[in-house]
């Protein structure tokens, strides 16, 4: 295809991620009140008796419900983007690589879900958890909705880019780019790069969070050479 022909196609491909966003939106709007006690119920476990989550704006709640449904919009319609993500790379691929569509669009979305329950079920609650051993007779812990929710959400992001490790080890494996040897063999520029990333991508300065997010990145990797073990070609290792 021509340059405006490849540009005719990414707009295309952005119009059906855009509309499917849509009505994953729609959806969440319609189940809004038990994705928001969802997300919101492992700060309220931790909240000290007595407490409540609070808002000091007036248009805070609203706005926040807003953020909400568009979340579950992304997260509904993510299967559909990535595979609109492959059908734009696909016809630049040879035959053998098309195949490879499927567990691309599997191992993602799975890849993302996994990042997504581990953020929710372990590490935002540790670190809630955390944040509220501060309190006491003399400080009161009451955050705020907006500020409970940025932290969640760029976590959940976060954790769901990091989950994605395997993935990508996956298919470099599998087209020989990298090999279980070579990533056992720089394991300890590994675990530098890991907590460098964990440091970058950490919501707050603390370094608590940053050894949540760095310790599952840690055993992806370990997970990762064990994939391109599997994957990758016995011989050349």
């Amino acid at each position: 295809m021509s340059f405006l022909e490849h540009l005719d196609e990414l707009r295309r491909r952005i119009i059906y991620c855009c509309l499917a966003i849509g009505v994953g939106v729609v959806v969440g709007f319609v189940f809004i009140n038990q994705v928001f006690n969802f997300i919101f119920e492992p700060t309220r476990r931790v909240l000290p008796a007595g407490s409540k989550l609070i808002y000091t704006q007036p248009g805070e709640a609203f706005s926040l419900y807003v953020q909400i449904a568009l979340i579950v919009g992304l997260v509904i319609a993510a299967p559909f983007i990535m595979y609109q993500v492959w059908m734009f790379v696909a016809p630049g691929l040879y035959a053998n690589e098309k195949r490879l569509a499927i567990p691309f669009v599997v191992l993602t979305t799975l890849g993302f879900l996994v990042g997504t329950a581990f953020n929710h079920y372990i590490s935002f609650p540790y670190m809630m958890t955390f944040f509220a051993s501060f309190n006491t007779k003399e400080l009161a812990f009451m955050p705020r909705l907006d500020d409970v929710f940025g932290l969640y959400s760029k976590m959940l992001i976060g954790m769901g880019l990091v989950f994605q490790m395997p993935t990508v080890v996956y298919f470099l494996a599998k087209i020989r780019v990298i090999t279980a040897r070579f990533l056992s063999k720089n394991f300890k520029y590994a675990l530098l790069i890991i907590f460098v990333v964990a440091a970058v991508i950490t919501p707050t300065g603390d370094m608590m969070t940053q050894l949540i997010f760095a310790a599952p990145m840690l055993g992806l990797y370990v997970l990762s050479i064990v994939i391109a073990w599997m994957v990758g070609p016995k011989s050349a290792e």
